[in-house]
């Protein structure tokens, strides 16, 4: 069967950025590990990938953090089968988001009150979102995750929300299986995050339909 490629001719270009892309894929990035550190510090449930990486680290007996190395990987290979490669923005997304999240969790203060909770919960969910939209439309290359996600749309052309959603929704029901842990912030990130995205990579001027 021959399958035919989705990938830009352009594609060495997200190796040769200018100064206005390489700035808005660093302060995307940054944001979003600064929403990961909201929605962490909320207490109310984790992203659904990294529900996915607290079961592989149960059943394989491993920390979270080399669990999510090798969730990356994985999800890395799959880009094989959408057609989707590798940029600079790949790269930043290893290094610039945990930095940025390691730093937001040294500053913030942990909340004790559930309104408070409940606040750095969504105020998390958008903020991704809105780093996520904005790193995207650098068209620097997105991190394994996210090449996936926009890798299957263009493939389908399934609207990305619907497909951002999907993966989520089985991401998650995968980490629960194998014993992630969840709360009502993982189920809000897994049900808003895709229109929330899509609607932000609109407004950064990436063609979601």
């Amino acid at each position: 069967m021959t399958i035919t490629t989705a990938v830009p001719i352009d594609w060495k270009s997200r190796w040769r950025p200018t100064p206005a892309s390489m700035a808005r894929l660093l302060v995307g990035l940054t944001i979003f590990g600064f929403g990961e550190g909201l929605l962490i510090e909320s207490h109310l449930g984790s992203t659904p990938w990294t529900v996915l990486s607290q079961g592989i680290a149960k059943k394989a007996d491993i920390g979270v953090d080399l669990a999510t190395f090798f969730v990356g990987i994985g999800v890395l290979l799959c880009w094989y089968f959408v057609s989707e490669r590798p940029g600079l923005g790949t790269v930043c997304n290893a290094i610039v988001i945990p930095v940025s999240l390691h730093f937001t969790l040294q500053g913030l203060p942990t909340p004790h009150h559930l309104w408070v909770r409940s606040l750095f919960m969504m105020g998390g969910v958008i903020t991704i979102a809105f780093g996520c939209g904005l790193y995207i439309s650098a068209h620097l290359g997105p991190g394994p995750r996210d090449g996936l996600m926009t890798g299957l749309h263009t493939r389908t052309r399934i609207p990305i929300a619907k497909v951002r959603l999907v993966l989520e929704a089985t991401v998650l029901v995968v980490g629960v299986i194998m014993g992630g842990v969840v709360g009502i912030g993982t189920v809000c990130f897994a049900v808003f995050v895709g229109p929330l995205v899509a609607r932000f990579l609109t407004l950064f001027g990436w063609q979601t339909k």
